[in-house]
């Protein structure tokens, strides 16, 4: 079994946990290899859900955070072994984001007594579908371990606060029509060009500005996708337009779902994936004490992490780790040793001060 070393530097550590491959779905080693260099540490309780590891200081401190990261990669891309060149650390996952687990674990062994009590969460199958999230699958088997007033979730932020997310929901607008022969194309309906409306109705929509916490969330309503037509001589019947919502996150599931109702009325509309956005709750007093220390403008952010779960939860959370998160899954994907240290050195200041 790998060996992880939490007394080592945090851009040495990360680069120890880029070399193992985790792709979503084959995080056994890693969450074998966490869970033993956690347990080595008597000042934490240490608790295994599949291959999701929790480590708690239990301290009886007045406030609980959390301090989440997820251990698995998107497929192999002739990406690994890692690289280091330059104060930078190449390879699959170095930015999403074992630089960011590499952080949570050094804080995690080396904290012994924090300001707060911290829970680390250390989780598999991000990457994929929701159902297999091992911080959903904890939500749903033992609430309590993610229990606390603030959250983190170290995902690739440039090492600037991204407060909360905003909402998804993806739905399909089918229109339909009258199968023809091409050559004698008025015998038939065209369902292709009936869906000429639906997208005249996004060209003109008009995305909403929210601001929440100071922070302005800007929403958006875009075709991802279309899909129609039986053949090069044939009048499709029907035509399909996948259409992506992106909200505020202070509008809800159900709301969204009836305004995507209110823009296509007149046609079926039938949702296909919904996730909530997650608040960014910066007026809380631990959110608040840790922008203090993080310093800088916090930023919206444009995009669904699983700060929602935590939301569910009622437990406000941002987004805070290193690495850029445009380089996130791709092959060059790289992480700044300096931004590594500067996350570990805040979050260490936030909980000690």
């Amino acid at each position: 079994m790998t060996v992880l070393d939490l007394t080592a530097t945090s851009p040495d550590l990360a680069e120890a946990l880029v070399n193992i491959s985790s792709v979503s779905g084959t995080e056994e080693e890693i969450a074998d290899a966490v869970e033993a260099a956690l347990s080595a540490y008597g000042h934490l309780k240490v608790f295994r859900h599949g291959n999701t590891v929790v480590a708690r200081t239990d301290l009886g401190r007045h406030e609980r955070i959390v301090i989440a990261g997820h251990l698995d990669t998107v497929p192999l891309n002739a990406n690994l072994p890692t690289r280091r060149a330059d104060g930078l650390i190449h390879g699959l996952g170095a930015c999403d984001m074992k630089g960011g687990v590499a952080v949570g674990l050094r804080l995690a062994a080396t904290l012994a007594e924090p300001n707060r009590d911290v829970t680390y969460v250390f989780y598999d199958c991000e990457e994929i579908e929701a159902e297999r999230n091992g911080l959903y699958k904890l939500s749903q088997s033992n609430p309590e371990l993610l229990e606390g007033v603030f959250a983190v979730v170290m995902e690739p932020s440039n090492a600037v606060v991204e407060a909360g997310c905003q909402g998804t929901m993806r739905i399909e607008i089918s229109t339909h029509g009258e199968r023809a022969h091409s050559a004698r194309s008025w015998m038939g309906t065209n369902a292709i060009h009936a869906a000429g409306d639906v997208l005249a109705r996004l060209a003109a929509y008009e995305p909403r500005r929210v601001p929440i916490d100071g922070l302005e969330y800007r929403e958006g309503l875009s075709a991802v996708a279309i899909s129609g037509g039986v053949a090069g001589n044939v009048v499709p019947d029907l035509c399909t337009v996948t259409v992506n919502y992106r909200f505020a996150p202070s509008r809800s599931e159900a709301e969204a779902e009836a305004h995507l109702r209110e823009v296509f009325e007149g046609y079926d509309v039938v949702v296909t994936d919904s996730a909530p956005g997650g608040l960014p709750g910066l007026q809380r007093p631990a959110a608040a004490a840790f922008l203090e220390v993080v310093g800088g403008e916090p930023q919206p952010k444009f995009g669904w992490t699983d700060v929602a779960r935590f939301t569910l939860l009622g437990v406000p959370a941002v987004n805070y780790g290193p690495g850029d998160p445009l380089l996130a899954h791709k092959q060059e994907e790289y992480v700044p040793e300096a931004e590594i240290e500067q996350c570990e050195q805040r979050l260490r200041t936030w909980l000690t001060a």
